[in-house]
């Protein structure tokens, strides 16, 4: 027995209300939030170009999307007016600030997923008499 172990009431310390990692979760957990700043790493793209390079996404979806990361502060909007209207998106600098955490997430992926699909098949077949 964990002699730290207390039979006080024990009072949560992770809160989905004032955690700031679990808001900031929120934000950029959605997959097509991350493949937006991915498609937007290298500069300044067109609403067209980033609809192009994301395989499967909605127009609605990529509005959405765009609206969130500017809203957040991740995402700068550029309209030039012409005719018709140029807009144009790009990364602020909080936005790019992260690239590198997604990037390292992206590389235990490569790394890892295999392992995580494996232990998935090992508990299927392990409870699937349940």
């Amino acid at each position: 027995m964990n002699s730290s172990y207390s039979h006080k009431t024990i009072q949560p310390d992770i809160s989905l209300s004032i955690c700031g990692y679990s808001k900031v979760l929120e934000i950029v957990s959605n997959k097509w939030t991350a493949l937006v700043v991915y498609a937007m790493e290298d500069g300044v793209i067109r609403y067209g170009e980033i609809r192009r390079r994301i395989e499967g996404i909605s127009k609605k979806m990529l509005t959405q999307t765009l609206r969130q990361l500017e809203r957040n502060g991740l995402v700068k909007r550029v309209i030039t007016p012409s005719v018709p209207p140029i807009v144009e998106y790009s990364l602020t600098g909080l936005g790019e600030s992260l690239l590198e955490p997604m990037r390292t997430l992206n590389q235990w992926t490569k790394e890892n997923y295999s392992l995580v699909e494996q232990a998935r098949e090992n508990y299927d077949r392990d409870n699937s008499g349940e």
